[in-house]
């Protein structure tokens, strides 16, 4: 890579450049007229995109991928001292920071929103600054996901440029890199437990997000979740933080504030993502923005035009079935050689509290519809730390068909005693739904479509199709499963 002549700019180069939250940066550096680089472990649409946008992309993390020209390093929370990208840049004395610690450098520059919780912060940063975009404030989004809103070359999907001095970011409390972070205002969608691979329990996860409480600015803005227990339970720690910072707290609640019932019945209304869990995400939104001072029309319009966001219950396309020993009972008739079209969606929910969030918003929806759920586990230690939890989970789903769990590379250290397997058969212990458990090697090497027709006509007599008029398959999981969707819809 060649170095910068200018000299406010720089040759900046990013390890793990296919993370969501990483490109984003890579996307913000680059609309600066910085020379970007990036490596990753494989290609993916998101690298092949950023190539489009001009940056230099490496597949595999190799030493000769870091040039003397190099001005700055930033790379992932996943990547380790022993990589060989950062060994070299200690060899040669290039400077190199953690995605977190770089986005809080640049954060200092502007007037900072930061949107942290456990669940829902992607859906609620992407919320809000629709919100924030309708009131003319034209902020700078990095988003942890990525949204049909934002192209170029206002953005990249996961990132928007703006001309204010206001950023919006998604703040994640994993390996407390929230802490990095000092906004002038702030939403916490809730606390529970997760990334129990880097917290002991959750009194640590509460103590971060304390820390994190802390650490916004002298007379910034708090919007709480009074409906999440894990968060209420810290009021009066809260309360004292606020009062020794002299912080606006505003709570606000789906269920407990008789106050909030207009605006939520109206957000029920107008909301084009389904559930009780988006109502209240909007809720929040809506009470940063007329704490903010923007109307009441403009919050509700920019709302109403969300669309939803990448892997949030994203429908993607259609599974057709077709299949002359097929009987559909139809009211009175029942229809041969029957045409069967069920929509398919994806969602990111990797956890109990997102994936009974998810599958109930679906239920909300469409009651009567049976739901056929796609599931990959995402980390044995998640799964063990959680899996009473899990094995309640998907009582609003009427198939669930279990595959191996997705394994993060660097972060699964020892091997756990659970699978899906085992998961499978304490689902099957406590719920009627119809449970089935595909090894990887039935769905990675086969047509997964194929198999999944397969599965829904043989158990079309005993279950789902008919007992209901429509269907629909969500796809969910944090790994890799999205790209089974792209070969289900084809």
């Amino acid at each position: 890579m060649r170095k910068s002549n200018h000299p406010h700019k720089k040759a900046v180069h990013f390890i793990g450049i296919g993370g969501i939250g990483v490109s984003a940066l890579a996307r913000y550096f680059l609309s600066k007229g910085n020379i970007i680089s990036g490596s990753d472990t494989s290609p993916s649409e998101l690298t092949d995109q950023l190539k489009k946008e001009g940056i230099k992309i490496f597949i595999g993390h190799k030493p000769v991928n870091i040039a003397k020209g190099v001005d700055l390093i930033i790379h992932s929370a996943a990547i380790k001292k022993d990589n060989p990208e950062i060994k070299k840049a200690e060899q040669l004395g290039i400077p190199f920071k953690s995605y977190a610690e770089a986005l809080g450098e640049l954060a200092q520059q502007y007037k900072t929103i930061a949107i942290a919780g456990a669940h829902g912060k992607s859906t609620t940063t992407a919320m809000a600054s629709l919100v924030f975009i309708k009131a003319g404030l034209d902020p700078t989004v990095i988003i942890g996901t990525k949204l049909k809103e934002f192209t170029p070359p206002a953005g990249g999907n996961n990132f928007r440029s703006g001309k204010s001095k206001l950023l919006i970011i998604e703040a994640d409390e994993y390996t407390g890199a929230f802490l990095n972070y000092s906004p002038f205002g702030a939403i916490i969608t809730n606390i529970d437990l997760e990334h129990l691979d880097y917290y002991k329990n959750l009194a640590e996860i509460k103590k971060s997000f304390l820390k994190f409480i802390g650490n916004i600015q002298y007379g910034g803005i708090l919007i709480l979740n009074k409906d999440n227990k894990n968060l209420f339970s810290l009021r009066n720690k809260i309360k004292k933080i606020g009062q020794k910072n002299n912080l606006k707290l505003y709570w606000h609640s789906v269920t407990l504030d008789q106050r909030s019932q207009a605006q939520c019945n109206k957000l029920r209304k107008i909301l084009k993502v389904s559930g009780e869990h988006n109502v209240s995400n909007a809720l929040g939104v809506y009470t940063l923005a007329k704490a903010l001072n923007i109307n009441d029309k403009k919050i509700f319009d920019a709302l109403s035009e969300y669309r939803g966001a990448w892997r949030r219950m994203e429908y993607r396309g259609e599974l057709r079935i077709m299949n002359n020993k097929l009987r559909i009972t139809n009211e009175n008739s029942i229809i041969h050689n029957s045409s069967f079209i069920i929509p398919v969606y994806d969602d990111y929910a990797h956890h109990p509290t997102e994936i009974k969030a998810t599958l109930a918003g679906i239920r909300q929806k469409w009651p009567k519809s049976a739901i056929i759920c796609v599931f990959q586990p995402h980390q044995e230690k998640r799964l063990k730390s959680l899996f009473k939890e899990f094995a309640g989970a998907f009582d609003d789903a009427d198939t669930l068909i279990l595959l191996d769990i997705f394994k993060v590379k660097g972060r699964e250290e020892t091997k756990q005693s659970v699978n899906s397997q085992k998961l499978a058969e304490a689902i099957k212990r406590k719920s009627p739904i119809n449970v089935l458990y595909l090894k990887s090697a039935n769905w990675r090497t086969k047509n997964l479509s194929k198999t999944l027709k397969q599965i829904i006509i043989q158990n079309q007599h005993k279950s789902v199709l008919n007992q209901h008029k429509s269907a629909l398959v969500i796809m969910m999981g944090a790994g890799d499963i999205y790209k089974m969707t792209d070969k289900l819809i084809k």
